[in-house]
C-alpha cells in the first residue's frame, strides 16, 4: 500500500492557541532542558511542574476514581453485533445533542455544530466542527470498526440429520472456532419486515436466551484430541443445533414432517417473530450473526480485567465515541478550537473492508468534502480539500496484542505490550500499519505533556503481521496516520479479555487528542 504522505501544516512560527480544560503554557518554555534539546523546527509544550498529570485527570476535571468502564460494558452488551453497536451509538449521539444528518439530503453545517451520520445501520460518521474553524484546517479523526469474528446465517439455514434441526451458518473473519463449541448461543441481527400499508421497515432482533449450541465430540470418540489437537471441519462440524426435528399439523389435523424447502426452520421464524411482536410472514429478510449469550463482565481476583465477547473492536469504538462526546459537552468546549473533531465506525474490517459499509469505501473522505463545501465561505481559495487532508491526522484505533505469559516466545523480546500500561502505538516498516516515525512522535506528543503512558509493538520478523483499517484510509488521499490499541489478551475468542485501566487510559488519551492536537501539531514542520 502506498506511504502515507506528510505536509506542512502551519509556519513554525504561528503561535500556539490555547485550549479550555488545558493548561495555558507559552509555545516553548526556555527554562525546559527538553526544549533547549530540541531543534528549532520542533517546539514542544512544555507544562509547568504544577499541573497535575493525566492519572489526575486534568482532561475531565473529575476525580481519579472517575471511569467509563460501567458504560463500556453497558454498550458491550447492548451491542451483539454490528447493527446493535451502531444503533446504540447513534442512540447516545442524540442524547448528546448531536444533529443527525442523511447522506442523501443537502447539510447545513456551522461553527461550533455535531453532527452525525450513518450507513447501512453498521457505519458511523459523528464530527463537532470548531467556532475557530477555517477552509483548509485539520480534521482530527478517531477511527474504529463495528464487527467482529463471528457466525452468521446463510441464507438458506435450515437442515436436518438424525432428527435435530440444524441451522446453516458461515463463518465470518478469522475468528478462533473451537472457542464457540459447548457455548450457550443465540441470534440478532436485522430484520425487514413488511407492514399492512405494504410499506417495508428495518427492524434489529435480538434473542437473549440461549437457543443454538455447537457440541463437541465426546473425547471416548477421539481419543486424540488432546495429543493431535482439535481440528473441526468448519463446514461439517461448526453447524449448531436448534432443537429436536418437529412434527407439522395439517389443516385436516394429521402430522406431516415439516417441509425441506423451507429456507429457514418455522422454529427459528416463531421465536424471531415473538421477540418482534409480528406475524411470521411479515418477516420479508433477515441478516444474523450467531452471539454468544454469556454477559459481558469485570473478572480477576480484584476485578482488573474485563471478560467479554466483541473487545476487539467496541473497546475501541466506545472509548472513541465517548472521548467525542465528552471532548465538547458544552458550546465552550470547541470555542478556541481551530480544526474538526471526527469519529468513524466501520463494518467489515475483519474482512478487508472492501464493502459500501467499510474503510474501503469513500465514505470518510466525501463526509469530509461535504464538511469543507459546507462550511467554505464565497471565495476559499485553490485546492479547500487537499489543503484540509494535508492538515489533518487520523488515529486508528484497532485493539493490540497483550504479551501472554505462557507464550512469550511468541513476541519479539523488546515489544511485549502489557495490560494495565496504556494504548500500544504499532509499527510495522512492511506498512501492515500506518505508523510512521512522524505520527507515533505527534500521538505521544499529546501522551507525553499530560503523563498518559503509552507503549509501542512490533511483530517479530518470523511472524506474520495483521493489518487494520490504518492502511486502507492512510493511502485513500493520503491523511497522516497512527496505528494503535488497547492491548488484549484472547484476540478474536468468542471470549476475549482486557485491561480495566486501559480503557479510562485509552479515554483519556482520545480526549488529550482532540482537546491538544491544534496546538501540538503547529509546531512540527516537515516539507518545508
Amino acid at each position: 500500500m502506498a506511504l502515507s504522505r506528510f505536509q506542512l501544516l502551519k509556519p513554525p512560527h504561528t503561535s500556539v492557541s490555547t485550549v479550555s480544560l488545558f493548561p495555558r503554557v507559552p509555545s516553548s518554555c526556555s527554562s525546559c532542558p527538553r526544549s533547549r534539546q530540541r531543534p528549532s523546527t520542533i517546539r514542544r509544550l512544555c507544562i509547568p511542574s504544577s499541573n497535575p498529570p493525566i492519572h489526575q485527570d486534568s482532561i475531565s476535571g473529575e476525580t481519579s476514581s472517575s471511569t467509563i468502564v460501567d458504560g463500556l460494558l453497558d454498550y458491550l452488551n447492548e451491542s451483539w453485533t454490528q447493527f446493535h453497536a451502531t444503533a446504540e451509538a447513534k442512540r447516545q449521539l442524540i442524547a448528546a445533542g448531536f444533529q443527525l444528518l442523511n447522506e442523501s439530503s443537502d447539510w447545513n453545517l456551522q461553527p461550533g455544530g455535531r453532527y452525525f451520520f450513518t450507513r447501512n445501520m453498521s457505519c458511523l460518521i459523528a464530527f463537532a466542527v470548531g467556532e475557530k474553524y477555517r477552509v483548509g484546517n485539520g480534521i482530527h479523526v478517531i477511527a474504529a470498526h463495528t464487527d467482529s469474528p463471528c457466525l452468521k446465517l446463510k441464507p438458506r439455514t435450515a437442515s436436518s440429520k438424525s432428527d435435530y434441526l440444524m441451522v446453516n451458518v458461515q463463518t465470518y473473519g478469522a475468528g478462533l472456532w473451537h472457542t464457540w463449541f459447548d457455548r450457550d448461543l443465540s441470534v440478532a441481527g436485522r430484520v425487514i419486515l413488511k407492514a399492512g400499508d405494504g410499506s417495508f421497515t428495518h427492524t434489529l432482533v435480538k434473542v437473549k436466551r440461549p437457543i443454538l449450541r455447537v457440541p463437541t465430540l465426546a473425547i471416548h470418540l477421539d481419543r486424540s484430541v488432546n495429543t493431535d489437537g482439535f481440528k473441526p471441519n468448519l463446514e461439517s462440524h461448526l453447524v449448531p443445533l436448534l432443537a429436536m426435528k418437529l412434527k407439522e399439523e395439517s389443516a385436516d389435523g394429521s402430522i406431516q414432517p415439516c417441509s425441506s424447502k423451507a429456507a429457514h426452520h418455522s422454529l427459528l421464524l416463531e421465536v424471531l417473530a415473538k421477540e418482534l411482536d409480528c406475524k411470521i410472514n411479515e418477516i420479508m429478510g433477515i441478516e444474523l450473526n450467531v452471539c454468544d449469550t454469556q454477559p459481558s463482565c469485570l473478572g480477576g481476583g480484584k476485578n482488573e480485567f474485563i471478560f467479554s465477547g466483541r473487545l476487539d473492536n467496541l473497546a475501541s469504538s466506545y472509548c472513541a465515541l465517548r472521548s467525542l462526546v465528552d471532548s465538547c459537552k458544552s458550546p465552550s468546549d470547541l470555542a478556541d478550537e481551530t480544526a474538526i473533531r471526527m469519529v468513524a465506525l466501520f463494518d467489515n474490517e475483519e474482512v478487508g473492508s472492501n464493502s459500501i459499509q467499510g474503510a474501503g469505501a469513500p465514505t470518510m473522505f466525501q463526509a469530509m468534502r461535504r464538511i469543507v463545501s459546507c462550511l467554505a465561505s464565497d471565495h476559499i481559495g485553490e485546492g479547500a480539500f487537499e489543503r484540509t487532508i494535508r492538515s489533518s491526522f487520523l488515529v486508528s484505533a484497532d485493539m493490540a496484542h497483550g504479551v501472554h505469559p505462557n507464550f512469550l516466545d511468541k513476541y519479539e523480546e523488546h515489544h511485549r505490550p502489557e495490560l494495565q500500561k496504556g494504548l500500544v502505538i504499532k509499527h510495522n516498516a512492511n506498512q501492515r500499519y500506518a505508523t510512521s516515525s512522524v505520527t507515533a512522535f505527534l500521538f505521544k506528543e499529546v501522551a507525553e505533556i499530560y503523563k498518559i503512558p503509552v507503549q509501542e509493538f512490533v511483530v517479530r520478523n518470523d511472524m506474520g503481521c495483521g493489518s487494520t483499517i490504518g492502511p486502507i484510509l492512510a493511502s485513500g488521499v493520503g491523511i497522516r496516520t497512527v496505528d494503535c490499541g488497547i492491548p488484549q489478551l484472547s484476540m478474536h475468542s468468542v471470549r476475549e479479555i482486557c485491561g480495566k485501566e486501559d480503557v479510562d487510559i485509552a479515554y483519556k488519551h482520545f480526549m488529550a487528542f482532540f482537546r491538544s492536537f491544534s496546538s501540538i501539531d503547529r509546531n512540527l514542520s516537515i516539507d518545508f
